[in-house]
């Protein structure tokens, strides 16, 4: 998790100082809520300013809702002109405030939809929710939102809801929006509509955008248009603490960590089920600690013996790679040999004898991998094996009755 503390502009300034340069290409797909004021042109001369460099392109006719532009064939037509970095979702300004059950049948699929052509048109560009401010005084249609609070609140969840469910991120101007409403009242952030921004609020959510893309503080940024020297800097500063004391909340990995390796395991008499977690990748390499590999993306795999196994996953996408390893400690694994109430003769080339006492319902042969494998037997008071069509390696023969499973490790070796 990436937390950092500011507590002074000082410190945020000396921060902000420094910090690389770096370029984004961003499209913009909402509505007023971002021409007004011309917020993509702000955020790229505010980028500027700081050394680094931003090219835009929007789509964002007046009342856009994300099921519009799910429709349009000139958003369809922004998002194929480039390889965006980022891509701004913003939904209409009330749609992620109304009630679970209507944002997901009236919003989530046609962000997924969008959120699907950014993906086809480049695996790597990242999805960024426009995260929108609460209006002056609420929306008087429905209790929840009836208060500027309320309906923040709403938006903030909604739009957290919608960014899950494409994989991406959020710029959250909403809350950076009630951070200046709460600690500095006098700075005006709405136009006489009480819905649009003005200037500070362009800039604000300018201030937002900067932190959100480039994951750095605009605290000290040279550029603060028509504002004066402190109504900039307690902007930059909100959406500074906003953005970079929350970065995981607002799913804002770094930016060389597209791609996250991550795994779970369950283990069963020594074998290990792997659950795969990786976020962003498209290919999976496995290594079982030397003793065998995998591509599956949820692969099994049987230890033969007792101790401890450093697993290591390699996840890879066409954007980067990551990879993770953890320590799996056996302590039950199948091959302890077997139980006493059944004795293994070798006849060689694959063929066996198991001599019982107990009688077996079901028997099955697995590989290493913890696949089950076909073979051939014949099951009475003496049973025969015959795994000779298999290929060399160990295997783990498994039989059942009403009270146990015993396991046998089974070696071929073809001459």
């Amino acid at each position: 998790m990436f937390q950092r503390i500011f507590n002074n502009v000082i410190f945020l300034i000396s921060f902000s100082n420094l910090q690389a340069q770096d370029s984004a290409s961003v499209l913009f797909i909402g509505n007023s809520y971002i021409y007004v004021n011309d917020l993509p042109t702000t955020l790229a001369d505010l980028s500027a300013s700081l050394g680094d460099n931003v090219t835009f392109e929007s789509s964002t006719p007046g009342g856009s809702n994300l099921a519009s532009h799910a429709g349009s064939l000139a958003t369809y037509t922004k998002i194929n002109t480039e390889a965006w970095d980022y891509v701004v979702l913003q939904a209409q300004s009330q749609e992620p405030s109304f009630s679970e059950a209507q944002v997901n049948v009236n919003t989530i699929p046609y962000a997924i939809q969008l959120a699907d052509s950014v993906y086809a048109n480049n695996y790597c560009s990242e999805v960024m929710m426009f995260m929108t401010w609460g209006r002056e005084n609420g929306d008087p249609q429905w209790e929840p939102i009836s208060t500027f609070d309320g309906m923040s609140a709403r938006l903030r969840s909604g739009y957290i809801r919608i960014a899950d469910s494409v994989n991406g991120s959020v710029s959250p101007v909403g809350v950076a929006w009630k951070y200046v409403r709460d600690n500095h009242p006098a700075i005006v952030l709405y136009a006489g509509d009480g819905s649009h921004p003005s200037y500070e609020g362009t800039y604000l959510a300018a201030c937002t955008f900067y932190a959100s893309v480039f994951r750095k503080s605009p605290v000290g940024a040279p550029f603060i248009g028509s504002l004066s020297a402190q109504v900039a800097a307690d902007l930059q500063n909100a959406a500074a603490i906003t953005v970079l004391d929350s970065l995981d909340q607002w799913s804002l990995h770094p930016m060389s960590e597209y791609t996250q390796a991550d795994y779970s395991y369950e283990i069963t008499d020594g074998m290990v089920d792997f659950t795969n977690l990786s976020l962003g990748a498209t290919t999976y390499y496995w290594d079982f600690d030397n003793i065998n590999t995998s591509q599956d993306e949820n692969p099994s795999i049987i230890f033969l013996e007792n101790g401890t196994y450093t697993v290591t996953l390699i996840a890879e996408s066409p954007c980067d790679i990551d990879s993770v390893e953890y320590d799996i400690e056996i302590t039950t694994a199948s091959l302890n040999e077997y139980s006493k109430e059944y004795t293994l003769k070798s006849l060689g080339s694959g063929m066996f004898e198991i001599t019982k006492i107990n009688p077996i319902d079901e028997i099955t042969l697995i590989n290493m991998e913890g696949i089950e494998v076909p073979f051939y037997y014949s099951n009475g008071v003496v049973l025969t094996l015959d795994i000779s069509n298999n290929e060399t390696g160990f295997y783990v023969l498994k039989m059942k009755n009403s009270e146990h499973i015993y396991s046998i490790r089974l070696p071929l070796i073809k001459e």
